[in-house]
């Protein structure tokens, strides 16, 4: 099969490689995630964000993982991660848009549910079709064991990452008819010599870069109603106040008259 690139997936960002091991009918998705930890980091840089050391690894692995996922998945899907860790306590959460090849997120370190057990909440659109919703539980603190786990229990098959270098990972799942021993027997290594041992078919090229598209105008229309409803619990005193994008945790800055004149224009 011919490797394609859509037009509207060439814009600067990562490539993500899908192949077919063909005699063990397993779908292979690589890719080196250099370049989108740099976008992720000048997102935190341009809004003024931290965060700690423990979480930032957690998330970098996380969006690794769910980058590899959406490039697996079909092109008209939308997909959202949002998993809650209890070791240690916190929430991520992952978007993607398979159409415009955008991912982004965010940590949440702050007001965290605690439970007996992690919990991985999926949500995919596709198409036209009904959003839905899959909840799966799992232990521990590696969101690539989560991933598996969500794969397991919501998605009825097997999937398995792989670290093959410093910052290239690698996402093996199960098709049918897989050769189910050999997809639970790989290792790093096994993993690494791939190509040299099994037949493998290049499927396509994806391009996915860091793009959340929240802009001022988009954080109007969210807070709208709060300044339909009450001006002044909104803004109290301040002439402007701050609210944080729920996707990416980007901040902007939201002046009342602005929102005001926006609101009326809506009217």
């Amino acid at each position: 099969m011919p490797e394609t690139t859509p037009p509207n997936l060439a814009d600067a960002g990562i490539e993500i490689r899908t192949y077919f091991v063909r005699s063990r009918h397993a779908l292979l998705a690589r890719a080196d995630f250099g370049e989108l930890f740099v976008d992720y980091y000048l997102h935190l840089s341009q809004h003024g964000l931290s965060v700690p050391a423990g979480p930032d690894a957690v998330f970098k692995q996380a969006l690794a993982g769910f980058a590899l996922h959406c490039a697996s998945r079909p092109r008209n899907e939308m997909t959202a991660w949002t998993v809650n860790f209890q070791e240690p306590l916190l929430n991520l959460f992952l978007a993607g848009d398979n159409g415009t090849g955008a991912v982004t997120g965010r940590v949440f370190t702050e007001n965290v549910k605690e439970g007996p057990e992690g919990l991985f909440y999926a949500d995919v659109v596709r198409g036209r079709q009904p959003p839905h919703r899959s909840v799966v539980g799992f232990q521990g603190g590696d969101p690539l064991a989560a991933a598996e786990a969500f794969y397991a229990g919501s998605e009825q098959r097997r999937a398995r990452y792989f670290a093959v270098g410093e910052e290239e990972l690698v996402l093996v799942t199960e098709h049918p008819d897989c050769d189910l021993a050999w997809l639970e027997g790989l290792t790093v290594e096994a993993v690494r010599r791939l190509e040299q041992e099994e037949t493998v078919v290049p499927l396509e090229r994806r391009v996915l870069r860091w793009h959340c598209g929240c802009n001022p105008g988009r954080m109007m229309e969210i807070l709208a109603p709060a300044m339909r409803h009450d001006p002044d619990e909104l803004f109290g005193t301040e002439a402007a106040i701050e609210i944080r994008c729920p996707r990416c945790a980007g901040r902007h800055a939201i002046g009342r008259a602005e929102l005001a004149a926006f609101v009326a224009g809506r009217e």
